[in-house]
């Protein structure tokens, strides 16, 4: 019998997960936790600079056991299996010295599926065992962990050769994987169990490369370098000594059904001062534990004959079925067994997919060991010696803490070495601790806990939590490793032995049981000895109610009113019989009142009735003033019902806006606030409140809504409907997450997530929306209000143009209208706020501007490291001319696209930003232009920041490109004193 596992007495259970042993010999640090949840016997490590001292891990070994000892049957549903099958018993079970474990197998009916067959050469002495008839030779198995070990398989590139590219591994269309083993059980999150690979690489001036043969790309490089000076690396992931380096493969993301390896040589540095000067051969080598990890023991793994010295690791799993509630459908192909196993369910390795299952895997339940694939594999330890009687001279005080059995401080006063304890009596008081470094505050036997002062290191089934500004640990524990009933049917290790005692199951994670006593209600004591359940004198007790007479009782006791009196001497009180009258009275009183509140509820609702019909007609009143029936005629002519724009109720957008809670407010502008709303049907979108609007323009309001609600194209807001009920209508656009375009632009130098492709695509999808609004759409809409916080981003950053409250509408046969100006300076087209002639081509300027922020990074109107405001469209023609262009372009762009590019690209600007309207780009122009530079397939050449001579010549190109230089300082210079 031992503790059951930890568990938080506040909150759920805190899980510690298990650290993988360190890898790779010689500065090879894992420093990963991977949690292990179903195989083995596993306890909290931290690896680190340094190691943990003997003391520390001999209580890290005994607190193992007692985390891990309570344990219960796994799930029965592979039972109906265990009587069908019976392993052939001319199946060998061994090869050499290696033992084969089922489901692998050698010989017809000896394994269980295609891929889990093996070969056992006897060309070698002693004979080797093979996977399948392949060349991956097996050196063990780790049923507790679902891995198999192999010998390690290595690259060699040989002196005379610069590089090499080959499959290091290949296990396609296999269920093996080279990372580590992953699994989950349904009620918690993915679990790991060891099987972590590293790739070594040893030589002089070589690197190694591992390709993805999915997309096509290098995951990830090592550089190995025999110099006196190592450039260290940022990525934690891949570790570099003097000759050598490796990769932690489990850190990235890849095909691990294979391993594609590209190992090259390169040219050191001669500042690095290269010790070893004479060409080598270079090694690669996958590789788990005990590893080569510098440049003599890789020189040493070269010469040696023997080279199954190093071991890797492969993660295995049942692939017939995609998880376990599948596979338990078929009971006579089900995996698992052994009726004391738990089933797993695999997870993709794909992280596109990682809710999708690919198979499982079975291990023994806690407290088992074995092999779960076989009736009888999983076997109970059953090592643990029990103490059921403490001795007479046991020592039950530590200071002021009382030691209750089944707890003791030394042997044969404790039940099992699980619950020993020790009293330091050095220390004033005496200092009770457990395994001699838990310092112990206080036991429960009622409540099944232990309470520990703070402890730093990191224990599996801790959790942490503050008590009265004090830090504490406090878990619970069991007795036992089984259920009431399965534990009674054994007297000699059942751990109730009072005669008041019960038995109560306890459930801990991952769906186990165990058990621990208490004493029946009336008693109390300690339930773990003979006669330790005393009873109770409840009539002495203070917690007792009795307002009577109390007699006591065995395990009870009676309560009684003294004669003349009468009631419940318990539950309210005894009562002289001459006050009843007054009692009946107190009730009549009490009904009265009742009857009063009921009539004041009553008019309560009565007014709340009164209200909602009078705001109901107001609403009425509201949708009519708003043309709502001329609106219904219009939106219902289109055909697509899915698409067709909706009037919403004024309660629906309550509910979904919480009654406009202004926590819901995700942005304010010149035209209305807007909030966020989920309707009924779990549609997020965004609700425009517009500012008040005269009685004038509802005419023209009405017309906008139908018009936008033929407008479809998806880089353009979708219009969901309107809401007519209030005063001012409101608007439902579809919501959109991922912020905005300016949000995404203008942060911290260096940390933009935004790419030059990425970049061009947002402006070619931005472009085609203006097109298709300008020319495509059933009647011409001018946005007039073009700027890149009014370009929305979803979340794989699509492109989408919002906020039409500035829109104007053009018939087909007009080219312009005559408006007050509205805008946002720095987009402003001059011509417009100089005329008020609207055109097509004033949405064009505001998209030059755009484009001078994608290639820049900078707003329209920014401040120098100066303070002074700059005007970025000036100064971008004023850099332009004094062929400095360059300096105002962002450095990731500089680093990203071509100089054809860059070419292009100022020179549709500067044509955008034309003074004069006819001498720009319409639309469309402007977006077959963006979508051809984002053709070019190849880019080679990357433009980077030139030196000296090399500036003045790109300078001059770019100057070159711009075939229509303005002088428009000046005439810009007027627009700064007008902002919007």
């Amino acid at each position: 019998m031992s503790i059951r596992e930890l568990e938080g007495a506040q909150g759920a259970t805190a899980k510690v997960e298990p650290g993988a042993e360190s890898r790779g010999g010689e500065g090879a640090i894992d420093d990963e936790l991977v949690e292990a949840d179903g195989g083995g016997d596993h306890v909290a490590v931290v690896e680190g600079a340094a190691a943990p001292s003997r003391e520390t891990m001999e209580f890290i070994e005994v607190l193992l056991l007692l985390i891990t000892l309570t344990l219960v049957k796994g799930s029965a549903s592979s039972a109906n299996t265990s009587q069908n099958f019976i392993l052939p018993s001319n199946c060998p079970k061994a090869c050499g010295d290696i033992s084969i474990e089922y489901p692998f197998g050698i010989g017809n009916g000896c394994f269980y599926a295609a891929g889990f067959n093996l070969t056992c050469s006897y060309d070698f002495n002693p004979p080797r065992l093979f996977l399948m008839d392949g060349t991956i030779q097996v050196v063990g198995f780790d049923m507790n962990m679902a891995l198999i070990q192999i010998e390690s398989p290595y690259v060699i590139l040989e002196a005379d050769k610069e590089s090499i590219s080959t499959t290091l591994i290949n296990l396609t269309n296999l269920p093996f994987s080279i990372s580590a083993q992953s699994y989950r059980d349904g009620s918690s999150g993915v679990s790991g169990a060891g099987g972590g690979n590293n790739l070594y690489v040893g030589g002089c001036s070589a690197t190694a490369s591992i390709v993805d043969l999915i997309t096509n790309s290098i995951v990830a490089s090592c550089p190995s370098m025999c110099s006196s000076t190592i450039s260290s690396t940022n990525d934690d992931r891949i570790m570099i000594q003097n000759g050598s380096c490796l990769i932690l493969l489990d850190s990235f993301k890849f095909n691990k059904t294979s391993l594609i390896l590209q190992l090259s040589r390169t040219n050191e540095n001669e500042n690095n001062h290269t010790i070893d000067s004479d060409r080598s051969s270079i090694i690669s080598i996958l590789c788990y534990g005990n590893c080569p990890s510098n440049k003599t023991e890789f020189l040493s793994f070269i010469k040696r004959g023997n080279k199954a010295r190093a071991e890797a690791s492969l993660s295995w799993h049942i692939s017939d079925r995609s998880s376990c509630k599948e596979a338990r459908k078929y009971l006579t192909t089900y995996a698992c067994r052994n009726s004391n196993s738990d089933c797993y369910d695999i997870p993709s390795p794909d992280p596109i997919h990682f809710d999708d299952t690919i198979g499982y895997i079975c291990l023994c339940s806690m407290g088992y060991y074995g092999n779960a694939y076989l009736p009888d594999g999983c076997q109970l330890d059953t090592d643990t010696n029990f103490t059921r009687i403490p001795a007479k001279d046991c020592p039950d005080k530590c200071g002021n803490i009382t030691v209750p059995f089944p707890f003791g401080l030394k042997e044969n006063c404790y039940r099992s070495q699980e619950f020993a304890l020790k009293c330091n009596e050095s220390t004033q008081p005496p200092t009770l601790l457990y395994q001699d470094q838990l310092k112990v505050n206080a036991i429960s036997l009622e409540d099944g806990q232990l309470e520990f002062s703070s402890y730093d290191q990191a224990v599996y089934g801790f959790e942490k939590y503050i008590t009265s500004q004090k830090t504490q640990d406090i878990y619970n524990w069991t007795v036992g490793y089984q259920t009431c009933d399965d534990a009674m049917k054994n007297k000699s290790t059942f751990a109730c032995l009072a005669r008041h005692s019960s038995c109560l199951d306890m459930s801990v994670p991952k769906n186990h049981e165990g058990y621990r006593c208490k004493c029946m209600d009336g008693y109390e004591g300690n339930p773990y000895i003979d006669n330790g359940c005393r009873d109770i004198d409840e009539c002495k007790s203070s917690s007792t109610v009795c307002k009577g007479i109390c007699v006591n009782t065995e395990g009870s006791f009676n309560c009684t009113c003294p004669p003349g009196t009468s009631e419940d001497p318990v539950h309210g009180a005894c009562i002289p019989n001459k006050k009843k009258i007054l009692l009946l009275g107190i009730s009549v009183g009490a009904s009265i009142g009742a009857g009063l509140l009921f009539l004041c509820i009553t008019l309560v609702i009565l007014s709340r009735k009164w209200k909602e019909r009078n705001q109901k007609k107001i609403r009425q009143r509201n949708f009519h003033k708003n043309h709502g029936l001329l609106l219904q005629q219009l939106i219902s002519t289109n055909e697509l019902v899915e698409e067709r724009t909706n009037i919403f109720s004024l309660e629906e957008i309550e509910k979904s806006t919480n009654n406009f809670d202004e926590t819901r407010i995700i942005g304010k502008g010149g035209h209305g606030i807007v909030y966020k709303g989920i309707l009924l049907d779990q549609r997020v979108v965004a609700i425009k409140k517009s500012k008040t609007i005269k009685k004038s323009e509802v005419d023209q309001f009405i017309n906008e809504v139908a018009i936008l609600s033929q407008i479809n194209h998806r880089n353009v807001v979708r219009l969901f409907g309107c809401c007519l009920e209030t005063e001012v209508p409101l608007l439902i656009y579809e919501f959109i997450s991922n912020g905005t375009l300016s949000d995404h632009l203008h942060v911290l130098q260096g940390e933009t997530k935004l790419s030059w492709d990425d970049r061009l695509r947002i402006a070619i999808e931005s472009a085609g929306a203006l097109a298709y609004l300008h020319s495509a759409a059933s009647i011409s809409i001018f946005h007039r209000d073009i700027k890149s916080s009014n370009i929305l981003l979803d979340d794989t950053l699509r492109a989408k143009v919002s906020d039409f409250g500035a829109s104007r509408f053009i018939p087909l046969d007009q080219t312009h209208i005559v408006t007050a100006i509205h805008g946002t300076f720095g987009y402003l087209d001059p011509e417009y706020y100089q005329t008020g002639r609207l055109t097509e081509k004033s949405d064009v300027y505001s998209f030059g501007v755009i484009l001078l922020e994608l290639l820049t990074g900078k707003k329209p109107i920014y401040l120098t490291k100066t303070g002074s405001q700059q005007n970025l469209a000036i100064n971008f023609l004023q850099t332009t001319r004094e062929k400095i262009l360059f300096k105002l372009i962002e450095d990731c762009i500089l680093q990203e696209a071509t100089e054809q590019e860059l070419l292009e690209i100022s020179n549709l600007i500067e044509m955008c930003l034309s003074l004069k309207g006819v001498q720009r780009p319409t639309m469309k122009e402007v977006e077959y232009k963006l979508q051809g530079q984002r053709k070019i397939e190849t880019r080679k050449n990357r433009l980077c920041i030139p030196e000296s001579n090399e500036e003045t010549e790109l300078a001059n190109q770019i100057n070159q490109a711009n075939s229509r230089n303005y002088s428009l300082e000046k005439e810009f210079m007027w627009s700064q004193n007008y902002p919007r």
